[in-house]
């Protein structure tokens, strides 16, 4: 029989486009939760942005200064963390957020990721000449990451608010059963 987990914590993880950040917002408002962005959190310590991160320490160095991010919010408590799409992709950052958050992955089609990021320029994954087959591939080589997480919830065809919905049934079910 496996311990129970402390949850005092949601985490929102997925691939770019999924909705983290605005039913990142809208959970921790309902909830009267703190909201971290681990990507906000890394350009405040960095003091650059992600793509400069990425320009001038490459994807190995973003990922790095993610773990310290991730790393960082071990004493958090009453806080909505919303991260990066390729977070998951690093074991020891997902044990980490998982000693005291229950993590939901939200879901998207590569086509409906695309429709929703295709008009953004922060996306330094996505500046190549086919990025709907770059959203393709990476998320073929992500999902078995994602489905790692304790609650998968699929965003296409929902709203915000329906979603938020989703994931706070999800939170308070996990808080009250300690997964």
């Amino acid at each position: 029989m496996r311990a129970r987990r402390r949850i005092h914590n949601l985490v929102l993880t997925g691939f770019m486009g999924t909705g983290k950040s605005s039913v990142g917002r809208m959970a921790a408002a309902l909830l009267h939760f703190r909201y971290v962005d681990t990507d906000a959190l890394i350009e405040s310590r960095a003091g650059k942005s992600i793509p400069e991160i990425f320009t001038t320490e490459g994807e190995a160095g973003f990922r790095q200064r993610e773990r310290e991010a991730v790393g960082e919010l071990r004493t958090c408590r009453r806080t909505v963390i919303a991260t990066g799409g390729g977070l998951v992709t690093d074991p020891a950052s997902v044990e980490s957020l998982r000693e005291h958050a229950v993590v939901v992955c939200l879901w998207a089609s590569p086509e409906t990721i695309f429709e929703r990021t295709r008009h953004t320029s922060h996306r330094p994954l996505l500046r190549q000449a086919d990025p709907l087959g770059a959203i393709r591939r990476l998320l073929a080589e992500r999902d078995p990451f994602y489905r790692r997480a304790d609650v998968l919830i699929n965003t296409e065809l929902r709203s915000t608010r329906e979603v938020t919905q989703q994931v706070l049934k999800a939170f308070h079910l996990a808080v009250k059963s300690g997964l």
